[in-house]
């Protein structure tokens, strides 16, 4: 069955930085694009990052964008964000999130929790 499970999430201090990794099993990675998305506590759902299927092509919320990286790897069917210049705001629940090209997302995995905090 289909399953992304991320992990690198942690405490970290301000300024600091996190790499996370989702690993995808399941299905097809070199066909689907994929997508980091945040929920921070008390909030909703905010699409992150996002990567094509070759890895080419990346795409960054304003508020993340010179910070955060998204890549792949479509060889071992990985997907990885490297968060740099970590602030209190990026404190949230990271969660990784497929879908055919720019469509909705059909599966995002259980979460991994990053904390930035003094």
């Amino acid at each position: 069955q289909v399953q992304l499970v991320e992990s690198g999430g942690g405490l970290v201090q301000p300024g600091g930085s996190l790499r996370l990794s989702c690993a995808a099993s399941g299905f097809t990675f070199r066909d689907y694009w994929m997508y980091w998305v945040r929920q921070a506590p008390g909030k909703g759902l905010e699409w992150v990052a996002g990567i094509d299927t070759g890895g080419g092509s990346t795409y960054y919320t304003g508020s993340v964008k010179g910070r955060f990286t998204i890549s792949r790897d479509n060889a071992k069917n990985t997907l990885s964000l490297e968060m740099d210049s970590l602030k209190s705001e990026d404190t949230a629940v990271y969660y990784c999130a497929k879908a055919y090209g720019m469509g909705p997302y059909d599966f995002w995995g259980q979460g991994t929790q990053v904390t930035v905090s003094s």
